[in-house]
């Protein structure tokens, strides 16, 4: 199950990177509990996530990732998302963001 979501990512990466940006950066460590990975491309995007089973062998036995991406966007400035995924949701930080 970990092994595709870190392939998705890979492969969403790969798909949204315009044609002439390169991967220039690419690693990860999937285990029975634990994935982590890291990618940078020539255009400047990078993106890295940890994930760790938690509660292993109850019913609340849950994926728990701490991660982060950042991109140039079209004004030229570099914007980076920080983010936390686990039974909680979703949970981006960026000085780009609004906050609640």
């Amino acid at each position: 199950m970990k092994f595709i979501i870190v392939f998705a990512a890979l492969f969403a990466l790969a798909l949204a990177a315009p044609a002439d940006v390169e991967i220039v950066r690419s690693e990860s460590e999937v285990g029975p509990e634990s994935f982590q990975y890291v990618s940078e491309t020539s255009d400047g995007s990078k993106t890295e996530a940890q994930g760790q089973l938690k509660n292993i062998g109850t019913e609340q036995e849950a994926i728990a990732v701490r991660g982060s991406y950042s991109f140039v966007a079209d004004d030229g400035q570099t914007y980076t998302v920080e983010y936390v995924a686990d039974e909680n949701g979703f949970q981006p930080q960026g000085a780009h963001l609004p906050v609640a």
